[in-house]
């Protein structure tokens, strides 16, 4: 069977772990990303075997830098299956007109409008619902990391409310233009936050509330989890539940996993690239059930999580996988993911 041609549009911290990730799925081929700037992501690119494309008036900036490109934009268009949109929040929707155009499916990241496509997407919770469409978008990281824990949950026992404090950190570790701050910002001051309505783009029937405030950092994300659920449980079936599911890891504070640093150190002690977490960390010892009760906190490191979803895009929209689970393994095994308690 022939692999699924992908282009990437943008190189940044969500496209080039993305374009990395298609390169070592083995029912993909990476064709070219695209980037509008001759920079040092340009060269790391190039320099690692990745065609480069970028906009038609962009060429003799490439040129005149010394950096090869394999032509525009629309040239990718036209020798691919799917664009995977990775530009800047708010940026994608611009593009669409031309993806259209050239008849490719389409996927959109989360810092983008629901209406940009026809399903807002999470591997976990809602896969069947995108198999064969032309567009997906994939969830932001605060989102994807809710839905993960909270469709894990809900096939123990069905999940009626969710209300969650999200402690973001203040910008990407890269980032110069914002952050980190010295103080602790509401995010918004009005309530609720966003991140409640982008849930329910995916799980429309789920009654949540969140907050959120932006700490001087740049690591990760924490929630604070509290969610109310149609039956009583026991401990043994979160754990269970947990421990269980795909890209969801149990870290335990009792061995030292105290911290997002302790986390990102762990990572790179593994041989992480970049120190990416794609898994979900969910503190063991802060799991704790009250009849219908169950409260959590989890760790999101917001650079990597959404790289398993939007291989899992490419899946559903040509329907090379019919299933989550078949995705699900091939994704994971390749990005070589971890599950259960860590370490």
């Amino acid at each position: 069977m022939a692999r699924i041609r992908v282009g990437v549009n943008g190189f940044g911290t969500i496209g080039k772990r993305v374009a990395e990730a298609v390169r070592l799925q083995p029912d993909m081929e990476l064709v070219g990303v695209v980037k509008t700037r001759p920079d040092y992501g340009a060269i790391y690119a190039a320099r690692n075997g990745i065609k480069l494309y970028t906009l038609r008036e962009n060429i003799n900036k490439f040129r005149e830098k010394g950096i090869e490109v394999a032509g525009t934009l629309e040239d990718l268009l036209g020798s691919i299956d799917v664009i995977v949109d990775a530009t800047p929040g708010g940026v994608g929707a611009s593009y669409k007109p031309v993806y259209e155009k050239a008849g490719v499916k389409m996927i959109f990241q989360g810092g983008e409008k629901a209406d940009v496509a026809e399903v807002s997407f999470s591997t976990l919770c809602n896969y069947e619902q995108a198999l064969g469409k032309r567009s997906i978008r994939v969830v932001s990281c605060n989102t994807t990391a809710l839905l993960r824990s909270i469709c894990t949950l809900n096939r123990v026992a069905r999940v009626k409310s969710v209300r969650a404090t999200i402690v973001r950190r203040a910008a990407d570790p890269k980032e110069i233009k914002r952050g980190p701050v010295n103080a602790i910002v509401p995010n918004p001051a009005k309530l609720p936050s966003h991140h409640g309505p982008d849930v329910q783009t995916v799980l429309p029937w789920l009654d949540i509330v969140t907050s959120a405030v932006v700490v001087p950092t740049t690591l990760m994300h924490v929630h604070i989890v509290y969610a109310r659920l149609g039956t009583s449980i026991t401990l043994n079936d979160v754990l269970n539940a947990f421990e269980n599911a795909p890209r969801i890891i149990l870290v335990s504070s009792d061995l030292g996993l105290k911290s997002t640093a302790d986390l990102v150190e762990y990572m790179r002690d593994i041989g992480r690239k970049r120190y990416d977490m794609p898994e979900l960390a969910i503190w063991l010892e802060s799991i704790t059930v009250r009849g219908d009760e169950v409260m959590w906190m989890q760790a999101v490191h917001q650079e990597s999580i959404v790289v398993p979803e939007n291989i899992d895009a490419i899946r559903a929209l040509t329907e090379a996988a019919k299933t989550p689970e078949e995705s699900i393994k091939l994704t994971d095994e390749t990005l070589g993911l971890l599950r259960g308690r860590i370490p």
